[in-house]
């Protein structure tokens, strides 16, 4: 496993504030000395996602995850330790050192940067190829498509030859095969040759939001078919947390970023002027891609094809923004069947008025429902309605549901009361529904290692314990290790936790405790009882009472384990029992002496 000193781990984490990171992701707002907003974990309405910059962690009340800001970016990029801290330190403009190559996890980042380089290479080498007498079929498309000299050098578009080309200029450049199989650039047959994916088709490098070349689509020029085929998922491309161009759109103004389907639609518009556009890499955009378009823009326009797949492509797309917190709307075209073919029909600055005047999720749902549906007939009209009220039922705000409400009343013919009286009885079952809901994830968590049968008070003593060892390590800890054992610990996930903490601490290692657990659930639960309120005011008294109560079972548990034995002396001679009586008197002195 690869390693880093504690220091430097430390120096990652405390040059990235925790609200700043996730506010890039999540809409926060203050909520007294924490931050709220909206979980990018899963689906809520009601904001249960805290962010504590005084305690620089994070905890979603609603799914129990938590953690510090190593655990949210990679669990919310979907990146390994080493790749987080690279990520983060690049933030921080903090320098790694370089890892010793015996590590196996740096074998792996070897490979993924020669394939990083290869795939540069390649980019640059179809480019090239593009100006080549040998490529008239891509020049005779470029010309037809009207692409200029500096879109296809922005987008890096080149030409692929025939068989072996980019393999041996590999080869010639000193990768290994291994390496060279990596980049899913090169196949290798059953007799044991190796040749190129991509043969005679359009090339279009598709890269990161840091520009790293990670993968290509490449359009076949011909009637043969497939007419697109595309990079498969490897080593350094995940077509699911990529969006295509946005490594060029973010050198503009991004304050709207439109996201349409193909590569083509994004390259057409940039090509007329429109910059601030990016492909989804597949029609059905992902979370990840969603974060993306989140973390880069202030709105977000649908732009996907006006045909049935584009339309269902765009209502998954909006539940996915929607559930993000973005700000919204959906791409209204007519006359065209793409953004591209729009564009180069009727030019860029009626395309603009378009995105312009692009209409909510709301008014899209609406629209999509009315094609499906003949209000002039009564029993439509009542579905309709019903339908109408679903929709806005999801509308938290008041101000925006009158709106809503208030237009389509206008425009169907359908009294505002009867609409209020649908929508009120749906958000009605909402509440209802959500107070019924199974308890938190932690009790979950507790009860998944059977601990029914522990008393629930009991469960919050354990869980002040650790609040006070992590939150006060100076003022606790001599004072509870010699009389809070672990053994005394009845929940098994609370013992987990207290004897890793009394093993830090006798280390002198009293700060970042959650790093020390690989356990998720553990995470999720220690970052849970970090980020509640416990209410106490005086640290001081808060650690004598517990010593007290402690003290106390201990003793009382003793008086019951010397009656026990004393209801039955049939096996005992007079001294033992004796002693037993002694014994037992002095545990009740000092019960009687306990407050």
């Amino acid at each position: 496993m690869v390693r880093y000193s504690e220091e430097l781990i430390e120096e990652i984490r405390s040059s990235n504030d925790i609200v700043d990171v996730i506010s890039q992701y999540v809409i926060l707002k203050r909520s007294g000395r924490n931050f709220f907003g909206l979980c990018p974990f899963h689906k809520e309405k009601s904001p249960s996602f805290s962010v504590s910059p005084d305690k620089q962690i994070f905890h979603c009340f609603g799914c129990g995850v938590g953690g510090n800001v190593i655990h949210f970016v990679s669990k919310i990029e979907n990146l390994d330790f080493r790749e987080t801290l690279e990520l983060l330190a690049n933030r921080a403009n903090i320098t790694l050192p370089t890892l010793d190559n015996s590590y196996q996890d740096n074998k792996k980042a070897i490979l993924k940067s020669k394939v990083y380089e290869i795939n540069e290479i390649a980019a640059k080498f179809y480019h090239e190829n593009l100006y080549k007498p040998t490529s008239k079929p891509a020049q005779e498309y470029i010309k037809k498509r009207k692409l200029d000299n500096r879109t296809l050098k922005s987008f890096l578009i080149g030409y692929s030859g025939n068989f072996d080309e980019l393999y041996n200029l590999l080869k010639q450049k000193g990768f290994t095969e291994e390496q060279i199989l990596a980049s899913s650039l090169v196949n290798k047959t059953d007799n044991g040759k190796f040749i190129d994916g991509f043969r005679k088709r359009l090339m279009i490098p598709i890269q990161d939001t840091a520009g790293k070349f990670i993968a290509f689509g490449g359009r076949v020029l011909d009637d043969s078919k497939p007419k697109y085929i595309n990079s498969p998922e490897n080593i350094v491309y995940s077509k699911g947390r990529n969006l295509f161009g946005l490594n060029i759109a973010k050198k503009g103004d991004t304050k709207k970023l439109i996201i349409v389907e193909g590569y083509m639609d994004a390259i057409s518009l940039y090509q007329r002027g429109i910059t601030n556009v990016v492909a989804s890499l597949g029609t059905a955009l992902t979370e990840q891609q969603g974060r993306l378009l989140r973390k880069n823009s202030e709105q977000v326009i649908i732009g996907y094809d006006a045909d049935g797949a584009g339309q269902a492509a765009t209502l998954r797309g909006l539940e996915i923004l929607q559930n993000m917190g973005c700000d919204i709307r959906v791409l209204q075209i007519y006359g065209a069947k793409d953004p591209d073919e729009f564009v180069i029909k009727y030019g860029p600055e009626r395309f603009q008025k378009c995105v312009d005047s692009a209409i909510s999720l709301v008014e899209f749902k609406v629209k999509i429902l009315k094609q499906n549906l003949n209000i002039e007939n009564v029993n439509d009209k009542i579905k309709f309605l019903n339908e109408i009220a679903k929709i806005l039922s999801k509308v938290d705000n008041s101000m925006e549901k009158e709106i809503y409400i208030d237009k389509i009343s206008k425009e169907y013919g359908i009294s505002k009361e009867a609409i209020y009286g649908e929508v009120n009885k749906l958000v009605y079952k909402k509440d209802n529904d959500k107070k019924v809901l199974e308890s938190t994830p932690i009790k979950n968590l507790l009860r998944k290692e059977n601990t029914e049968k522990i008393d629930e008070s009991i469960i919050k003593r354990e869980k002040m314990v650790i609040y006070i060892l992590v939150n006060y390590p100076q003022e606790s800890y001599e004072k509870v290790k010699d009389t809070i054992l672990v053994d005394n610990i009845k929940a098994e996930i609370n013992k987990k936790i207290i004897s890793k903490i009394y093993e830090l601490y006798a280390q002198g290692k009293t700060s970042n405790i959650l790093d020390s657990f690989d356990d998720e659930e553990i995470i999720n639960y220690l970052s849970g009882i970090m980020a509640d309120d416990f209410g106490i005011l005086d640290i001081n008294k808060c650690i004598e009472d517990l010593l007290t109560t402690y003290n106390k079972e201990k003793l009382v548990n003793r008086r019951n384990e010397i009656i026990k034995k004393l209801e039955n002396t049939d096996n005992m001679t007079k001294e033992e029992i004796h002693e037993l009586e002694e014994n037992l008197n002095d545990v009740i002195l000092k019960l009687a002496k306990v407050k």
